[in-house]
């Protein structure tokens, strides 16, 4: 029983696990960032060229 406390003990006073959690988050967090924004870039892109393909068809 006190093997499996120690075990125990030790694993929570390892700060390996929480440094890949930590780093987890922050990857989790990078990509929400990333979908956002590419969101954001591709609806406006859209509109852009939306509104440059009416300029051109038109003036012709």
């Amino acid at each position: 029983m006190s093997k499996a406390l120690n075990l125990v003990k030790s694993f929570v006073k390892e700060e390996e696990g929480a440094t890949m959690v930590e780093y987890g988050l922050m990857l989790a967090l990078i990509a929400i960032v990333c979908i956002v924004a590419v969101g954001f870039v591709g609806t406006q892109a859209s509109s852009l060229f939306s509104g440059i393909g009416g300029h051109i068809s038109s003036s012709t």
